[in-house]
């Protein structure tokens, strides 16, 4: 639970490139749904052998539905969308408070070994940003399995729960587990901050954790406790720190995007990093800040270990879809498909619009 930069990277090269590709997916005005945006999607394959795009859908007023649109692809290349409804809306207690709501950002994996996709999901609630989950088989209809709720570990001297939490997403596979089992694992980024509840007062970081800024952290959930009941999907334990701001790029805070990739090396991770200046209310769009995605592999042994990460980014906020928009300077990658021979990264374009890119190998 130490500070990221008290931890050796052993490699600096990671061999692969995003290539942009454009926009994939703009809002309908006249959409009562989307008056304000659509953006960093969830992907995942129906039985009718389609993929479809999982959008974050913005009302007026920053209200968020989860949709559901199927994606036109060309050869082997997607080239559009189109809508098939919403799937998830903030109908529960715990998706909205007073003054806002949503059910935000989803990301989706498909795990084959207990049949589902796992959509995890930000439900902005009474108490602020929280994460929760929603299976399927079949893309259309999702069955919310709840808000998850973080074992307690006396070891951080601390209870996750109390602080809000973004970027979750599963690996498609069970992993080594801390406890030599294999298990579930879940990468999440817990913010030690505590605006929506106690305004006026400081977090305390865990025991061991010396660095402040929102990181990207493991927790695990035991294969055989899924298995009997896919609900201990929300009761992760074992939770440990694995990457935290490095570069300057990513130097305000960093946080996971799509779910992990096997490759030779380990897993591929696409994250995200944020630099520049942030805005302290949680309420208000953050300003003078600029969301960059970059990538870092780890262990297939431990994923909880990073064994490489770029130390420059992979794709910046360059065209005018990516630098002007509801949160200027934003590129924010939450979803990766395999289409034939290509990979594809769909992403978030300031906070507006869904924009995609190739995953190219890069050759040694």
């Amino acid at each position: 639970m130490t500070s990221t930069a008290d931890r050796p990277i052993l490699l600096t090269h990671v061999p692969y490139r995003l290539q942009r590709l454009g926009v994939l997916m703009r809002h309908v005005a006249t959409d009562a749904n989307e008056a304000e945006g659509v953006l960093n999607p969830g992907t995942a394959w129906g039985p009718d052998g389609a993929l479809y795009l999982f959008p974050r859908l913005v009302a007026k007023g920053n209200v968020s539905r989860i949709g559901r649109a199927r994606v036109i692809v060309e050869g082997s290349t997607p080239v559009g969308v189109e809508r098939a409804g919403v799937v998830l809306e903030p109908d529960r207690g715990w998706e909205h408070g007073v003054a806002h709501a949503g059910v935000e950002d989803p990301r989706i994996t498909r795990i084959e070994s207990l049949g589902v996709d796992v959509m995890t999901y930000v439900a902005f609630g009474p108490l602020g940003p929280r994460p929760a989950l929603a299976v399927s088989s079949d893309t259309e209809s999702w069955r919310r399995l709840g808000p998850i709720q973080f074992a307690y570990d006396d070891a951080l001297s601390t209870d996750l729960n109390i602080f809000p939490n973004k970027d979750v997403v599963f690996f498609p596979e069970p992993v080594p587990g801390p406890h030599g089992r294999p298990a579930y694992a879940l990468l999440h980024r817990p913010m030690w901050e505590m605006e929506f509840t106690r305004p006026q007062e400081s977090a305390p970081l865990p025991a061991g954790t010396t660095d402040d800024r929102a990181s990207i952290w493991i927790s695990y959930v035991d294969v055989e406790a899924a298995e009997a009941d896919i609900s201990a999907l929300t009761r992760p334990f074992g939770h440990r720190l694995v990457a935290g701001p490095m570069f300057d790029w990513e130097v305000v805070k960093i946080g996971a995007g799509p779910a992990p990739i096997r490759i030779p090396e380990g897993w591929l991770l696409i994250h995200h990093g944020v630099s520049g200046e942030v805005d302290n209310s949680s309420f208000a769009p953050q300003q003078h800040v600029t969301y960059s995605a970059g990538a870092m592999i780890l262990s297939a042994d431990d994923p909880s270990q990073v064994i490489a990460r770029t130390v420059e980014p992979l794709l910046i906020p360059e065209t005018a879809e990516e630098t002007e928009g509801v949160v200027n300077n934003v590129v924010f990658p939450t979803a990766i498909e395999t289409i034939g021979d290509e990979t594809y990264v769909f992403y978030g374009m300031a906070d507006s619009k869904i924009g995609l890119a190739r995953l190219e190998r890069v050759q040694d």
